[in-house]
């Protein structure tokens, strides 16, 4: 099969668990990913290399037996996996020269190894919140976290249970992270019939701080604030318009009094049914010195079933 490399690609990280199943499914319903080049990727994690010693004895040559047999089995599922998501794919809309298996055995680590493959040429790395083993109530598996950390150079997704459906909403600040977000939204979701809220928080005790006390009353700086992300807002609308949606596809939302900015996007989301949160892993607005790289992940583990998009 010849591949397509002229395409957009994404990395999509699997290991051949349900929810790496239902991450694939996630990318499938996002109709733009299906113009792009998809890579699955898995690391595939054997042995550590001193159980070999093991075989020094005659139960050690045993066990030794078991092991082998066992990586052999593991494979095997990986394979099958692969084979069975590369169908899938095909047959929800992705061009079979598009879609591209890479297994890899593990090097550095599955999390570092995943690091090192997205720094080729990728759009955004793909991947599931929690793993195989992962304990309820656990909302990021160890892989997910270190990614969230490390990553800084392309945008992290990570799939919730949800269904993404074609309604966005994007946490929007005015700084410059926010608007790299509301551009990778409007490079991949433009022209394509979706819906963007830009939402933007305001903390109702922010206004008690003394460094605002020294300029502003509490409803002053409320409608200082408002007069200032209402220019943002118009600057991303027009991104998003002239990378192709519909002018009325774009709403804007400010909320204020807020005890929890987190705690007000995933509220947002579920009431407006929103299937994917995009937001910037930093962003430090002037006025408000919003830092939302904790917003982020306080709204990751507050939406546990919706998507959420971190876009550095």
């Amino acid at each position: 099969m010849n591949i397509n490399t002229n395409r957009r690609k994404i990395l999509v990280t699997v290991d051949g668990s349900d929810r790496a199943f239902n991450t694939v499914r996630y990318i499938a319903n996002v109709e733009p990913f299906q113009k792009m080049h998809v890579v699955l990727f898995h690391v595939f994690s054997s042995v550590p290399d001193s159980y070999w010693d093991l075989e020094k004895t005659p139960i050690g040559s045993k066990t030794e037996r078991k092991i082998r047999n066992w990586e052999i089995q593991q494979e095997k599922y990986i394979q099958q996996f692969m084979q069975q998501t590369n169908q899938f794919l095909v047959k929800t809309g992705f061009a079979s020269n598009a879609i591209e298996i890479r297994i890899q055995k593990r090097k550095e680590g599955i999390a570092r190894d995943i690091i090192h493959e997205s720094r080729n040429g990728y759009e955004a790395v793909v991947v599931r919140r929690r793993g195989s083993t992962g304990i309820r109530g656990i909302v990021l598996g160890s892989v997910a976290a270190k990614l969230l950390e490390r990553v800084a150079f392309i945008p992290i997704i990570m799939v919730g249970n949800k269904a993404p459906g074609r309604r966005i909403l994007l946490a929007f600040d005015g700084s410059d992270n926010a608007m790299r977000a509301v551009d990778f939204v409007g490079s991949v979701l433009g022209g394509h019939n979706y819906k963007v809220r830009l939402l933007h928080v305001i903390r109702g005790k922010e206004n008690k701080r003394r460094v605002h006390q020294t300029n502003y009353s509490p409803k002053e700086h409320t409608q200082a604030t408002k007069k200032e992300i209402g220019k943002a807002f118009e600057k991303a609308k027009a991104k998003l318009v002239e990378s192709g949606f519909k002018p009325h596809s774009v709403s804007c939302k400010i909320i204020t009094g807020a005890f929890s900015r987190a705690g007000v996007i995933a509220q947002e989301a579920k009431q407006g049914s929103y299937g994917t949160i995009v937001l910037g892993k930093r962003g430090l607005s002037r006025l408000q010195e919003f830092f939302i790289g904790r917003v982020t992940n306080k709204v990751i583990h507050l939406a546990r079933d919706r998507s959420v998009w971190v876009v550095r």
